[in-house]
């Protein structure tokens, strides 16, 4: 028997101590993030400072939660930010036409909440049979419910914008600036559909057959998975989890315009890009996406504090990192 050579045995562990990017990569880039806002701010930190990042990108994270699906799956949705602005406009609309007969009150709100989660719905169906049932690709798909959406919200506004009683914007208040144990209902709803998230994807059948269709739709389809309702199932999730964070979205600022949501789609993907969802499908984690959206908030607030680089550049940043991002992903490939 021939025995393993000296060089051999000592590269061994060699190779067992290298850090696997495609793991630890989006924690060690977060880390360096937070290391750099504290050299460059006092005040980057401090409680008030991450609590308000957090919350601000818990509506983006829950939506990037319900893409890091649709994508694993090899799937994609260009239209949840338009999806969005409609919802929040018509709970809105929804909300104040019903004072008058119900008065001010959570009755009011607490419908306007299941019409935001119907239409979020419906949406999500609507995308999803379009791409099963009318074999159109997923990016003519949503590209052009994105269109359909936003103008949409732009009709129901007049042009103009959608404004809740602010009666009831008093109500309804606490559901983004109230919380529990000092942490805000953001933070907390984002918290369990993360949780919820990474449990679907890596411990139930849904998960292993989103990954397996991302992966090859036709072996899927030789093992007895049915690919059609794994997908039209995923975007019936995006869009319910587009309506949920709509629903703490609307309280913080009360109204609803053609100019809501723009950009957010962006920001979904760009998440679940850095966080290590493969954009072509077959391998999805819900936690790296949660990791890609903090990464995200803290880049924002960043350019916020300091003054050498505009906040205005923030979309350009996050077109680059989603290039970088793949970029990255082909050469692991390779």
């Amino acid at each position: 028997m021939m025995s393993a050579s000296a060089p051999e045995i000592a590269a061994k562990p060699a190779r067992g101590r290298r850090i696997n990017l495609t793991i630890w990569g989006p924690l060690i880039a977060l880390l360096l993030l937070v290391l750099l806002g504290i050299a460059l701010n006092p005040n980057f930190l401090t409680y008030n400072n991450i609590t308000n990042v957090l919350a601000r990108s818990s509506f983006i994270g829950i939506i990037a939660i319900g893409a890091t699906f649709v994508i694993t799956s090899g799937g994609l949705d260009l239209s949840v930010g338009s999806m969005a602005a409609v919802i929040a406009g018509v709970m809105i609309i929804v909300m104040n036409a019903l004072i008058p007969s119900m008065g001010i009150g959570w009755g009011v709100i607490i419908i306007g909440m299941l019409a935001g989660l119907a239409l979020g719905g419906v949406a999500g169906v609507g995308n999803g049979v379009m791409v099963t049932r009318g074999r159109i690709e997923a990016f003519i798909v949503t590209l052009g419910t994105m269109g359909i959406f936003r103008s949409l919200v732009t009709f129901l506004a007049d042009g103009g914008t959608l404004s809740l009683n602010f009666q009831v914007a008093d109500v309804y208040r606490p559901v983004y600036y109230d919380g529990l144990f000092g942490v805000p209902w953001p933070i907390i709803v984002f918290v369990l559909v993360a949780v919820a998230g990474e449990i679907v994807m890596r411990r139930t059948a849904f998960g292993r057959y989103c990954a397996a269709i991302g992966s090859n739709e036709q072996v899927a389809r030789y093992s007895s998975i049915s690919v059609d309702n794994v997908r039209l199932l995923t975007y019936i999730l995006q869009g319910v989890l587009v309506a949920v964070a709509v629903m703490l979205y609307v309280p913080r600022l009360g109204s609803a315009s053609s100019t809501t949501g723009v950009l957010w789609e962006l920001e979904a993907i760009a998440a679940v890009i850095i966080g290590g969802t493969t954009l072509k499908g077959g391998f999805g984690r819900v936690w790296g996406t949660v990791v890609g959206v903090i990464i995200l908030g803290l880049i924002g607030n960043i350019l916020n504090l300091q003054s050498f680089i505009s906040p205005y550049l923030n979309g350009a940043f996050q077109g680059v990192i989603i290039i970088l991002a793949v970029l990255l992903q082909r050469s692991r490939r390779t």
